[in-house]
């Protein structure tokens, strides 16, 4: 996986400052763009077609906070080269991710993508496109608080493992659902955990986490992070969304050994960002 520069001419529309860039109706004007694209015929059951749609509105009509292409292919050759079983992601938004990641995922044999996602408007947005791209049969999109979702499916004995991780919901929530799912043996050694946006907008507890040795985790085992706080430039759809939300507090296992790097690339408006790409290699029980 290597850095490359950005293609200007798909770039999406710039991102509106100083107003809400998402939940404000755009999510339903997207569903209606494809549906009514002129190609729609074409673009049934095909994977690609579908996201080709949705850059489509992206760049011509208004800015939609994807992964994108550029971090999409990072993400892509890792499941090339992870071939995992099972894939979960935290933060669903209009199945852009999904629909990328669930048709690589079919491709290398993996089982199943679960799309956890707590807005029930934006998982509907998911589940029609999903469908529309034919990949019903491996997307299972989870509609909930991203905690209370993982901890139902493992109860459930629907997972048990996650062998590929992505994360690209609510940046606060990263650290304390990593720990989660390493209280519940979700991530053991083996895992792979791909996080969005540790440049634009950071996410620097999270990166500490991961980049911290055993012995520095647990010297920080008492340290419950929350989650309250909130980036300087996070909307104000977030801040009503999460103001009451309960974060888990799990204390996680500091003895897993991970290893970790950042990928550089860009957000689809062309804006620097990154991906860190998380392996736990092992388990230190000393």
């Amino acid at each position: 996986m290597t850095d490359a520069g950005f293609d200007k001419t798909k770039a999406y529309a710039a991102q509106e400052e100083g107003t809400g860039y998402f939940d404000d109706g755009r999510e339903i004007e997207l569903l209606h763009f494809v549906y009514a694209h002129p190609d729609l015929d074409n673009i049934r059951g095909s994977p690609e077609k579908v996201l080709r749609a949705i850059d489509e509105f992206g760049r011509t009509k208004k800015y939609l906070m994807n992964v994108g292409e550029d971090k999409g292919r990072i993400v892509c050759d890792l499941i090339q080269e992870v071939k995992p079983k099972t894939m979960v992601e935290l933060g669903g938004y209009v199945g852009y991710s999904c629909i990328l990641f669930g048709n690589m995922l079919a491709k290398v044999g993996g089982q199943r993508y679960f799309s956890l996602e707590m807005n029930p408007e934006f998982a509907a947005v998911i589940m029609s496109l999903v469908h529309l791209a034919g990949l019903s049969h491996i997307v299972e999109v989870v509609v909930g608080p991203s905690d209370a979702s993982l901890a139902r499916l493992h109860a459930e004995g629907q997972l048990q493992l996650i062998d590929l991780l992505f994360l690209d919901h609510y940046k606060p929530a990263y650290t304390t659902d990593l720990k989660l799912c390493e209280e519940l043996k979700l991530v053991r050694p083996g895992s792979v955990l791909a996080a969005d946006n540790v440049i634009k907008p950071g996410n620097p507890t999270y990166l500490d986490y991961v980049r911290s040795n055993v012995n520095q985790k647990r010297a920080k085992l008492g340290e419950i992070h929350r989650g309250e706080e909130l980036p300087e430039d996070t909307v104000d759809q977030y801040k009503k969304r999460y103001a009451t939300m309960q974060f888990n507090k799990s204390p996680g296992n500091p003895n897993l050994v991970y290893e970790s790097k950042i990928v550089h690339s860009f957000e689809p408006t062309g804006v620097p960002d990154g991906v860190e790409i998380t392996r736990c290699v092992g388990e230190d029980v000393q």
